[in-house]
């Protein structure tokens, strides 16, 4: 047989092999810059939107008299340092002070902008410059990432950025598409707990027990239930955890059930329900903290039930999927109080969650 190579053909595979071998960094950080620089594009856009969106809400809305445009500005590059947590003993009151300081401080200076702001206003403008400046520190960061990597060019460097902006992507986005539902007072996927909630305290009088928090006590089936919700129609998710800390100082409770709103996994499908054992509430952990010490100093156990949601959802316009639940899930509430209650005893119901357009 007689020699069939080509040497042509050897050179034709040979150089994109040293090709490869020499710059195959520079070239997948090519690619790569290119799929990164797409969604920086389009989180300058969300932010530069969300911003818009919030200052011609307060313009025509609100009618400020002045430009809002300078302090809402100065709002959005706004910044919070967490406590030093070397010494971890007194960490989640040194977060919860410097937490709520900094929302007594944003109340007073969206205030600031119109006076004559009511409440449910005053909670959607904080909402929403909470969505611009989130938006904001996100581009910022991953415009970071980006440049540093970039400059040094370094492709490893850029690998976790690549890996990780799908997710961002989601969160940006779904961030974007609530600011409909918020400037017009809708219900959101998260406010799934005090729409159930609320729809049992419509026809109850009502108090309020703790900031932006509203309290009903009705009777059932012999048993004393205290509903707890955050104070509708505003954007807010109240401070349950004080609320608690009130009703626990004067009355004995037997059992504690949490409704709220929860991220499904993939493949799971949205508005399914389940039921579980311990405080069912997100945020940064200081709520959930107190309510866990309230629980465990009087030895009361915490029930909860969650309705599954992707991220779009829950901060998104509430789909009728999720809505249809709530009967579902108000006949779990009442389950659940008879196979883990008697007669004669005492129940705290609290809907977590933002209370977006749900009244009470």
């Amino acid at each position: 047989m007689g020699d069939d190579s080509n040497p042509l053909m050897m050179v034709i595979w040979i150089l994109p092999i040293i090709l490869f071998v020499f710059y195959g960094q520079q070239i997948q950080l090519f690619v790569t810059s290119r799929e990164i620089k797409k969604g920086l594009k389009k989180l300058d856009g969300f932010r530069d939107e969300s911003k818009i969106e919030l200052i011609n809400y307060l313009k025509n809305n609100l009618q400020v008299k002045n430009d809002p445009m300078k302090q809402i500005d100065k709002f959005l590059d706004y910044f919070t340092i967490m406590p030093v947590d070397m010494d971890p003993n007194g960490i989640v009151d040194k977060v919860h002070h410097i937490v709520r300081s900094r929302e007594d401080y944003t109340r007073a200076h969206v205030k600031s902008l119109s006076p004559k702001m009511s409440d449910i206003e005053l909670t959607r403008v904080q909402t929403l410059l909470e969505i611009a400046s989130s938006l904001q520190m996100i581009y910022k960061i991953v415009n970071h990432m980006f440049l540093t990597a970039k400059k040094q060019n370094n492709y490893p460097l850029i690998l976790p950025l690549q890996m990780i902006l799908p997710f961002i992507m989601e969160q940006a986005e779904a961030m974007k598409e609530a600011i409909s539902a918020f400037k017009s007072g809708q219900p959101i996927g998260d406010g799934i707990g005090p729409m159930v909630v609320g729809k049992i305290m419509l026809e109850c009088e009502k108090e309020t027990v703790a900031f932006q928090t509203s309290l009903s006590k009705i009777d059932f089936e012999d048993r004393k239930l205290f509903l707890l919700k955050a104070q509708g129609p505003g954007s807010t998710v109240g401070r349950p955890a004080d609320a608690l800390q009130t009703i626990t100082s004067n009355n004995k409770l037997d059992a504690i059930i949490m409704i709220d709103a929860a991220l499904k996994m993939e493949g799971e499908d949205s508005a399914t329900t389940a039921q579980g054992f311990g405080a069912a509430i997100g945020g940064i952990g200081t709520e959930r903290f107190q309510i866990e010490v309230i629980a465990t100093s009087k030895n009361i156990p915490i029930f909860s039930i969650v309705v599954k949601q992707s991220v779009k959802e829950a901060i998104a316009l509430m789909t009728k999927e999720i809505a249809d639940t709530a009967e579902d899930v108000r006949t779990q509430i009442f389950d659940m109080i008879r196979e883990n209650t008697s007669q004669g005893q005492s129940v705290a119901i609290i809907g977590v969650g933002n209370t977006a357009g749900v009244p009470q």
